[in-house]
């Protein structure tokens, strides 16, 4: 593709759009297919059709198995990627096709990819000291698989800037959200749950985002090793609706020392996932702590520890009026409910009341990034993720 290509797809007003995004979950492929016009603070999105595609259980244990120190091999690690490299295309071709729209009149791919470790905090190797992550999902295969120009990789030029690489939806949170005068947390809760605050008015400087802490990992991990592998997530909340509250191992889940430190901050199962969780597993069932009240506890903890990371880092200099929820957390009643509990008098809301199916946002907001990108626009924001600067996120790769 000759850079005159490049040039003419960055001045079109309306471009088609497919964001690919697969979370710490590794449920399967969430990807969202919007027109997008404009770019930066006039962007206007109209979705066209949102879909999860599941991934069948062999390639959710090979990325798991390479997402572990223990099992991560680097040739587990070299062909999954070019594995999922496949299977992200195929994603983009079948919602094209869904959407009765063909694949060349797609314009871009944001693709986020899985990550497959992230480490936040700087290590020292070599006499350097670095933050490092590692998402795969070869963009160069879906480029060529699918013809389309692809953006990918987004979260190391952030770290190259000196931040920790994420939270990264928060610019797109600022684009969709940011505009209606309201105090305002955009609450997403993932297999990892992460917040966006917008003061009403607020700049783009102004913004507050971190991960708040577990979302759904733990609790999806209790209920496989409980159903014996059945159920991958606690489905509407019925296990944890069957326990009661254990206030003993609630306090000491809150104690974890992720949840005391101040942001910039992102975590990952690196600190939230099976290792944690098994680990976590065997210890209670050695001290007789009943299963069922476990999941129940776990579910409230996810909700505390959203409601405690507000009352540290927002609410000691503004009010949150308002809080919109998305991600598998929202259809959780248990968890839900625990949320109002301890929100207090913020009102709720859910995303699809703005229009926005409550799975699709975090791969509507790579769509939105990509956007940015061929726009030759910045994508990070520094007050979430500790970068010394903006900076343009994203490889690009040409289509054919």
């Amino acid at each position: 593709m000759p850079i005159e290509n490049l040039i003419s797809l960055r001045e079109k007003e309306t471009r088609n759009v497919i964001g690919l995004m697969s979370g710490t979950s590794c449920d399967g492929i969430d990807a969202c297919l919007v027109k997008i016009t404009g770019n930066g603070l006039s962007t206007e999105i109209d979705i066209i059709w949102f879909e999860t595609y599941p991934y069948k259980k062999e390639i959710r244990k090979l990325i798991f198995d390479a997402s572990k120190e223990q099992t991560g091999t680097v040739d587990k690690v070299c062909q999954l990627n070019f594995t999922l490299g496949k299977l992200f295309a195929d994603v983009a071709v079948q919602i094209a096709e869904k959407s009765s729209i063909p694949i060349s009149d797609i314009d871009i791919i944001g693709s986020h990819g899985q990550t497959i470790y992230h480490i936040s905090s700087l290590k020292e190797k070599a006499d350097k000291k670095v933050r490092s992550t590692l998402q795969i999902a070869e963009p160069s295969v879906i480029a060529q698989e699918t013809g389309v120009t692809t953006v990918a990789d987004f979260r190391t030029r952030d770290i190259a800037a000196g931040g920790e690489g994420a939270p990264l939806v928060p610019y797109a949170d600022f684009i969709l959200f940011g505009k209606d005068g309201i105090d305002r947390a955009v609450q997403n809760i993932g297999g990892i749950a992460n917040v966006t605050f917008l003061p009403a008015g607020c700049s783009i400087n102004e913004i507050i985002a971190f991960d708040n802490g577990p979302g759904n990992m733990i609790i999806d991990r209790f209920a496989e090793i409980i159903t014996e592998g059945k159920l991958k997530y606690d489905k509407d909340g019925e296990l944890a609706s069957k326990g009661k509250l254990n206030q003993g191992l609630l306090e000491r889940l809150c104690s974890h020392p992720y949840l005391s430190i101040p942001p910039p901050k992102s975590t990952g199962r690196e600190d939230f996932g099976i290792q944690f969780s098994d680990d976590l597993y065997k210890e209670l069932k050695r001290d007789n702590v009943d299963i069922l009240d476990t999941i129940t506890t776990l579910t409230a903890f996810t909700a505390k520890s959203i409601s405690d990371s507000y009352r540290r880092y927002i609410q000691p200099s503004y009010k949150v009026s308002e809080v919109v929820m998305s991600g598998g957390g929202v259809y959780n009643p248990v968890l839900f409910q625990y949320l109002k509990e301890y929100l207090g008098d913020m009102r709720i809301r859910k995303v699809k009341e703005f229009g926005i199916p409550s799975d699709a946002k975090e791969a509507l907001a790579f769509a939105i990034l990509a956007n940015e990108t061929i726009c030759g626009n910045t994508g990070n924001v520094p007050s979430a993720t500790g970068a010394g600067e903006r900076v343009v996120l994203g490889k690009i790769i040409p289509g054919s």
